[in-house]
């Protein structure tokens, strides 16, 4: 519910038990309500009088007219302790009284009244309003039994007052808490995406921006390990470029590079979704393809040597692939030393037809066609 719809009392669950428990905890009777009421002719005559002589006191202190801040202000004040005093001898101190008096201390904590001077200000007034009944009540007996009563009145509202008091504090450290625990949380997130980015910034090759070589690991041992379960087939696409040793010895590393990042372009545009691109190091690249066959393999290789040939002709790849499953099933080692061998064989034996697949979870090589019969490399 909102606060809004409910009274200081509604909100914080004070029943007319809990008022009386407190009138009992501080003997505040039936007794000391007809003192009070027995009262309430002689201060209405003496309240204008009493009011203006307790501000006049309040306002010798620097801290308690900076609290008042102007003259407007300053009447209302006078108003409302006007009031006040007069509700003090009402002989009325239900809930309604107690709703009051919670709000007067709501008040106060909101305009930034600290305790002492509350507590200060009450002390005066009761000394204000005993002169007043001393002037009155010729009878001793009469005159401390009512100045008893007042004490104990005062004494109740304090408790109320500073229960709001108490309760603003509580609100102000649950608040300052849950500002904590939410920059706390935020924090914890910037620090988990940071740590998340820093992580994908150590699986990624600076030059290219692809996965590098210890992600290809991490990644050829889950996927290896997904498809052993399973009992389907794994693919490792392995290649690197031919004669790129002379390329960066005739035109220098940042022409080396330039040819890396190419392929790089390249084996993003044409592997698909599933597939993992990686820069092993150097300028050799693999390929990793979950749950494909060979002839999945031979497609995706296809499309890298038609790509990188419209987009590139100059540049020419040696492609193994290796096939692991579905029946059998490599280690990541082995898949990757099958991979790096099928690439050199078709590199060594130089043939230009596109190659045969082999079954059973062995490996073969692809070169690019139209590669210049002076280099000793050249891709199908």
């Amino acid at each position: 519910m909102n606060p809004n719809d409910q009274t200081l009392l509604g909100q914080w669950r004070i029943t007319q038990a809990e008022t009386a428990h407190r009138k009992d905890l501080l003997g505040f009777g039936p007794d000391d309500v007809s003192l009070l009421a027995a009262c309430r002719e002689y201060i209405h005559l003496e309240v204008d009088g009493l009011v203006a002589a307790f501000y006049q006191q309040q306002t010798a202190f620097d801290e308690i007219r900076t609290i008042i801040g102007d003259a407007d202000t300053l009447r209302r004040l006078h108003f409302t302790m006007r009031e006040y005093v007069l509700s003090l001898f009402s002989g009325e101190y239900g809930q309604k009284y107690v709703n009051n008096r919670l709000r007067i201390g709501l008040l106060h904590k909101q305009i930034g009244v600290p305790p002492k001077l509350y507590l200060s200000a009450m002390h005066n007034l009761l000394l204000k309003i005993e002169d007043c009944l001393a002037v009155h009540l010729t009878d001793v007996v009469v005159r401390t039994a009512a100045g008893r009563a007042l004490r104990k009145l005062l004494f109740f509202d304090t408790t109320l007052v500073f229960d709001t008091y108490v309760r603003w504090l509580v609100s102000e450290i649950e608040t300052a808490r849950d500002d904590l625990e939410r920059h706390a949380r935020d924090l914890e997130d910037k620090v988990a995406e940071r740590t998340r980015e820093l992580q994908e910034q150590a699986r990624r090759d600076g030059l290219t921006g692809l996965y590098n070589r210890a992600a290809l690991s991490e990644f050829l041992a889950r996927d290896l390990s997904v498809a052993r379960r399973n009992r389907q087939p794994l693919c490792l696409i392995y290649f690197d470029v031919d004669d790129f040793k002379q390329i960066n010895d005739a035109d220098g590393h940042l022409a080396g590079d330039r040819v890396l990042q190419i392929i790089a372009g390249v084996l993003r545009t044409t592997c698909r979704d599933t597939d993992v691109p990686c820069r092993y190091g150097g300028d050799e690249f693999c390929v990793l393809l979950p749950n494909s066959t060979h002839a999945e393999a031979e497609h995706v290789s296809e499309r890298i040597i038609g790509e990188l040939t419209q987009d590139a002709p100059e540049i020419k790849i040696s492609i193994g692939v290796a096939q692991s499953g579905p029946e059998h099933h490599d280690d990541v080692e082995l898949l990757l030393k099958r991979a790096d061998d099928m690439m050199y064989q078709r590199k060594r034996r130089g043939k230009r037809h596109r190659p045969a697949a082999e079954t059973g979870g062995r490996a073969h090589t692809s070169r690019n066609p139209g590669s210049s019969p002076a280099r000793k490399k050249s891709m199908p």
